[in-house]
């Protein structure tokens, strides 16, 4: 088995907002603690969509990285880098373009929807039907067993899944590859050997996937096996080849449905967002317009906090007892609108303060972000270089 892997990806499209930062980057910054983890910013993605004006997408790019250390995105604990700057997603894209069926493109639940969403656009184009394959070749050139999605991208890590399979049956089938793993399974001394045997039976014969994932923890335990015969081993397991390309599970996310200021999801199509690093003054005057319960035309008039906007982001921003005097105040016309308004404002600066302090040094030195980078796509690189060599191996390729 490969070692664990988070890899999670960004399109720069601008600013990011408390959305971005409630939807993702939070579970970002606790995923780092707990696994090696690989944050890119998806700039060739950025293309599928915006290829007719592609003169932003650097500058955002740069800003989005801001956005994410403010956040708390620590470069020491997890590598952040940029796709297009490490040229082998584009190799392992082309290649794996050469063994997918088209029908596997056509079938992903979001390409006919995002084409109907942005009628507007021309996405009648390989890069927009095969955004799919360009996002599963991410995933699968860092060997990554985990991907944080929502439940609608679970279809896309499943496609990963499919590929990852098809390229190993391919190509994994070295020649002698079952007398190869023979030899392998007698290396693991007689008791593994016979556990091994055991459970490749089981999941064989039954179907048992919870036979593979004991086999995986025993190939963990052995001491001393060689990175082929590991490979060989867990392709034998599951009747496939050489297990060259991992794949990948989704580590699913909880929904977060962060309110806009109409009380839709925010979202700059809407145009209901406050970014990350926004002033306070530009802050305390998006709430203060803020839409209220339309019953309240006078300051005496009740209201019902359930058909108000501003009720959502209480169940955000305040505690229980602040989401217990906005119901009683407002139900009783005891505080005016303005008044419920000044404890979300609190909260908004609050969680913002942190984020514009560890932001400033880098708005002060774009190097630093810069050296960041270059350190990140150093690090992608030399992985994506690994994945690559094996790939050309397998499929004949390597020339040297």
């Amino acid at each position: 088995m490969y070692a664990e892997r988070v890899l999670s990806g960004m399109r720069p499209t601008g600013s990011l907002h408390l959305g971005h930062y409630h939807g993702v980057l939070k579970n970002w910054v606790a995923l780092q603690h707990q696994h090696p983890c690989l944050f890119f910013v998806a700039d060739w993605h950025a293309l599928t969509t915006q290829y007719d004006d592609p003169q932003g997408i650097v500058a955002a790019s740069w800003d989005m990285v801001i956005d994410w250390l403010a956040a708390g995105v620590d470069p020491h604990r997890a590598t952040l880098f940029i796709q297009s700057q490490v040229p082998e997603h584009a190799e392992l894209h082309l290649l794996l373009s050469m063994m997918t069926p088209l029908g596997w493109l056509e079938r992903v639940p979001t390409y006919k929807d995002q084409q109907e969403k942005l009628e507007s656009k021309d996405l009648s184009t390989y890069g927009f039907l095969g955004y799919p394959l360009l996002q599963s070749a991410d995933i699968l050139i860092y060997r990554a067993d985990k991907v944080p999605v929502g439940e609608d991208q679970v279809p896309h890590i499943e496609f990963s899944r499919e590929l990852a399979r098809r390229f190993n049956h391919l190509y994994g089938r070295e020649a002698g590859f079952e007398d190869k793993a023979r030899e392998a399974v007698k290396k693991l001394g007689s008791k593994r050997a016979r556990s091994y045997t055991q459970l490749r039976t089981y999941f064989q014969q039954n179907g048992d996937k919870t036979a593979i994932e004991r086999a995986h923890a025993l190939l963990d335990e052995v001491p001393g096996l060689e990175h082929a015969d590991r490979e060989r081993l867990c392709g034998y397991l599951e009747g496939t080849g050489k297990m060259i390309l991992v794949e990948p599970g989704a580590l699913l996310t909880a929904a977060s449905r962060m309110p806009g200021l109409d009380g839709q999801k925010m979202s700059k199509s809407y145009g209901n967002t406050i970014t990350l690093r926004e002033d306070a003054a530009s802050v305390t005057h998006k709430v203060r317009r803020m839409p209220t319960d339309p019953a309240r035309v006078r300051r005496d008039d009740p209201g019902d906090p359930d058909k108000c906007p501003v009720w959502q982001l209480h169940q955000v921003y305040s505690d229980e007892a602040c989401q217990a005097w906005v119901q009683q105040g407002c139900r009783s016309a005891g505080i005016g609108c303005l008044d419920c308004k000044q404890p979300v404002i609190d909260g908004i600066l609050a969680e913002q303060a942190p984020m514009r302090e560890r932001a400033q040094p880098y708005l002060d030195d774009p190097r630093l972000v810069q050296e960041i980078i270059a350190e990140g796509n150093h690090k992608a690189r030399q992985l994506a270089r690994e994945t690559m060599r094996d790939v050309r191996d397998a499929m004949g390729l390597n020339y040297s």
